[in-house]
């Protein structure tokens, strides 16, 4: 396998206890295919390209400014900009433990120096606040950010330690949450961070070194929230997600990227302290979210003014915010849920994430990208400049670099660890919940050596083969998991060919190398309608296809036409000759004197038409186009 400089315990996530162990990057690799390309353009552009701007704009240069005394006046971007150079070099951590790339090594060796020589000496370290002729440290708990910038701090040090024998960052690491615990914890302030993120950050860092007090103060912070410690904004307390105590909330609120982080932090917490009810408390805030609040591309956060989730069923989609990061943390806290349950469920929504957030942020060259994921665009906008920052709520076309430029580093942290979401073990085998081609190497709990070869087209193809290639001479159990839109999936072994419902199936025998398994999944196009409470897209239909949503864009459509004149009939199935269509028409549209007409009114005159259809995650490769998900039906 590539990678070989990667430790056993390289995996963003390693729960002590729970149903399922996660496999780390020694363990399993991503081969080829659809991830395989985007973690290879992620590798070869995005991590320079985000390197690149973070000194043109100055954030890493922020670091230099602090320690020649200038950082007062010089310092650039927004307060939280040195949580983006510490996400930047968490993915280049996990790259290096990916392949080994000695020149991305050396750029991180580098990075670390530079931030080393920033860190003051009781272990506090940040560019915002503390030195003179800055506010003082930990004066402004709403939106200074000091504990979320530590917390990624903390995370990219995780990942450097189980990807390297390098102990830098650790050692940088340690002491900036030695400081908090010092800080925050037992007599000390009683105060917590208005964008929760240190707690998942001190839950991996009291895994990784063994030390008791950075669990307590995580579980500290959880349990503070809620209890109205942070100003009543103009949003009020809910953005901060501190209105309501964690184990009384019933479904996620405010600010959607602080709200992930949060739940995340709060399962890391209840996994190690043992804490059932508390789990069981994000368990139903996730089901009452997915069940009320989430899009159906897996995106979550439907206001622009405060990146927040609306009210149940307040789901529009020209109006969706889907901020690529909350689309990551979601994955953060699906991954968590599952590894704690073992519910397939949670693969799932992961899934619909990464394919239709996730994916959908860079452009195919890894060097532009989505802030925001809206799912119709009513105007074709023009292309975000080159040479400067771009407003972050801009969604025509994907752009180099934002003022708030949190995305592209969070993308970049995902795609680079990818390979550790896609297999498990429990104490009987092995389960595959992500499809892309892989090799998979490990051993489960007893010692017994188990490792396959995954080869599939997915998710344009549905069939995934599964090639024993390591086996110990004693039954075990492969489970693959079934998405919900699987029904009529089938599984073939050396027992025939049988059928799958959604959840997962599970092969149980003595294996031999060699042996073939096989998943085929139903990935053709079909309809989908829409919870009838949610108003902004009543009477609409929108068409997937396996795991991937499509939409209508007006690059495909005749010239001059315009999505919004899509109509499309729900009585005839959407087809694939080679490329997805549904049975539609084309509606003339034209401007009255009013926006209204009298009931029983001709509709307007329309043309048939095959409607094309393409992946979402595509949306605006070929240039300024308008697009929408949700179709009117005729």
């Amino acid at each position: 396998m590539t990678g070989t400089t990667a430790r056993a315990g390289a995996r963003p996530v390693a729960p002590a206890r729970g149903r399922l162990r996660p496999l780390a990057q020694g363990e399993v690799e991503i081969t080829g295919g659809f991830w395989g390309q985007r973690q290879e353009v992620n590798a070869t552009a995005t991590l320079e390209h985000c390197q690149e701007w973070m000194e043109r704009v100055g954030w890493i240069g922020n670091f230099r400014a602090a320690v020649e005394g200038r950082v007062a006046t010089d310092r650039r971007g927004r307060e939280f900009s040195d949580s983006d150079v510490y996400k930047l070099v968490e993915a280049m951590a996990w790259e290096v433990g990916r392949t080994g790339d000695p020149a991305v090594d050396e750029r991180l060796r580098d990075l670390v120096a530079t931030i080393a020589a920033a860190q003051e000496d009781d272990g506090y370290l940040g560019t915002k606040f503390g030195r003179p002729g800055q506010g003082p440290r930990w004066s402004d708990p709403e939106w200074g950010h000091e504990l979320y910038c530590i917390g990624h701090l903390v995370q990219a040090a995780v990942a450097r330690a189980r990807t390297s024998d390098d102990t830098a960052l650790l050692d940088i690491a340690r002491r900036a949450a030695d400081h908090v615990c010092e800080v925050f914890g037992p007599g000390g302030a009683p105060g917590i961070d208005g964008h929760p993120e240190i707690e998942p950050a001190l839950v991996e860092l009291a895994r990784l070194s063994g030390e008791q007090r950075y669990l307590e103060m995580a579980a500290e912070f959880v349990e503070r929230r809620g209890h109205q410690r942070l100003a009543d904004i103009e949003f009020g307390r809910a953005y901060f997600q501190d209105d309501v105590p964690v184990r009384e909330a019933t479904v996620l609120r405010g600010h959607a990227v602080r709200a992930l982080y949060l739940a995340a932090g709060a399962v890391d917490v209840a996994v190690e302290t043992g804490d059932p009810d508390l789990l069981a408390a994000i368990e139903r805030q996730w089901e009452a979210t997915v069940a009320r609040r989430t899009y159906l591309t897996g995106g979550m956060g439907s206001h622009h003014q405060d990146e927040s989730f609306g009210d149940d069923h307040v789901l529009p989609p020209d109006r969706a915010y889907c901020e690529t990061c909350a689309g990551v943390a979601s994955v953060m806290l699906s991954w968590r849920l599952l590894l704690a349950t073992g519910n397939p469920r949670y693969a799932d929504l992961a899934e619909r994430t990464l394919f239709n957030v996730v994916a959908t942020s860079p452009a195919p060259d890894g060097r532009a990208f989505y802030y925001v994921n809206t799912l119709h665009q009513r105007r074709p906008g023009v292309a975000a400049p080159l040479d400067r920052e771009t407003p972050r709520a801009g969604s025509s076309l994907r752009a180099p670099w934002f003022s708030v430029s949190c995305c592209p580093t969070n993308v970049a942290r995902t795609l680079a660890s990818l390979d550790t979401y896609l297999a498990t073990v429990d104490d009987d085998g092995l389960q595959l919940h992500q499809y892309a081609d892989a090799r998979i190497s490990t051993r489960l709990p007893d010692g017994r050596p188990v490792g396959v070869e995954v080869a599939t087209t997915y998710p344009d193809g549905g069939r995934v083969t599964v090639r024993i290639a390591e086996t110990a001479d004693a039954p075990w159990t492969l489970t693959l998991r079934v998405p919900s839109w699987g029904a009529g999936a089938t599984v073939t072994d050396g027992d025939g060919r049988r059928a799958a419902g959604p959840g997962s199936v599970s092969v149980h025998r003595r294996f031999a190398v060699g042996e073939e398994i096989q998943l085929d999944l139903p990935v053709g196009p079909r309809f989908t309608e829409p919870d009838p409470r949610i108003d902004a897209v009543r009477g609409c239909v929108a068409v997937e296809r396996g795991p991937l949503v499509l939409c209508v864009e007006s690059t495909d459509l005749p010239d001059g036409r315009h999505v919004d004149d899509v109509r499309v009939d729900p009585d005839r199935p959407p087809r694939d000759d080679g490329g997805v269509t549904a049975a539609g028409v084309l509606v003339e549209q034209a401007d009255g004197e009013w926006p209204y007409r009298p009931s029983g009114r001709p509709s307007p005159a329309a043309e048939p038409a095959a409607i094309p259809l393409a992946p979402y995650h595509s949306w605006a490769t070929r240039g300024p186009s308008t697009m929408r998900i949700w179709l009117p039906t005729v």
